[in-house]
């Protein structure tokens, strides 16, 4: 062989291995084509996440004036009749007198009827000296939650559930809070509470029950 054509063969030889090896570079490089994955459809129900409803309590029944005949209190043990009273000539709210009602609550006259919205009053004594424990001995034991139910000379039945249970001084005592108008039916009741005074021959203090009507 001359060496031109040896020297031609050498040039297209070296073409070849150049031209293979960008055909290698760029298979490597580059690798085969494919479509990008698809994400699998989601099957599941779509989740709807709704707020709450909003929870209301039905106003009570508004009932038609009637004078409360009788209370009973289960969680303190009462069951009594309920009598009247009214104001005394120094404009203070009246007590049970001395006499066979004295152990009974009593209804005040100037407060609303249990079923009428606002305060309906209804106070008893602790206890006397005579007789010991009388009708409200245990009221300060009340609880909120607890349930109690007035029956009305109209033989209708009202049912309480207590809000809360306070004592006040009797010379810091809350008139507005306890006897001041309210939108919906509620009751209070009353009687005497802490130390007892033995040169004014009473309690200092006095317990009020805050309750609201649930029924009907």
């Amino acid at each position: 062989m001359s060496p031109t054509r040896r020297r031609g063969w050498i040039v297209a030889v070296a073409l070849l291995v150049v031209a293979g090896a960008v055909l290698i570079g760029l298979a490597l490089t580059t690798g085969p084509r494919t479509a990008a994955p698809v994400a699998a459809a989601d099957t599941r129900a779509p989740v709807t996440v709704s707020a709450p409803a909003p929870t209301t309590t039905a106003a009570p029944v508004e009932l038609p004036v009637s004078p409360p005949a009788r209370i009973a209190i289960p969680a303190i043990g009462v069951d009594s009749a309920v009598g009247t009273v009214g104001l005394n000539p120094d404009g203070t709210v009246g007590v049970p007198a001395p006499g066979p009602h004295y152990d009974d609550a009593a209804w005040y006259t100037g407060s609303v009827t249990p079923g009428r919205p606002g305060p309906s009053v209804v106070l008893g004594h602790i206890d006397s000296a005579a007789n010991g424990p009388s009708v409200f001995y245990r009221l300060g034991a009340l609880q909120p939650l607890d349930e109690f139910t007035v029956t009305r000379s109209d033989g209708r039945t009202v049912v309480y559930k207590v809000n809360s249970v306070k004592s006040y001084p009797k010379d810091a005592f809350p008139t507005e809070a306890v006897y001041g108008p309210t939108t919906r039916p509620e009751i209070r009741l009353i009687t005497c509470g802490g130390a007892f005074d033995s040169a004014a021959r009473s309690y200092v203090d006095n317990t009020v029950v805050y309750a609201n009507q649930i029924s009907p």
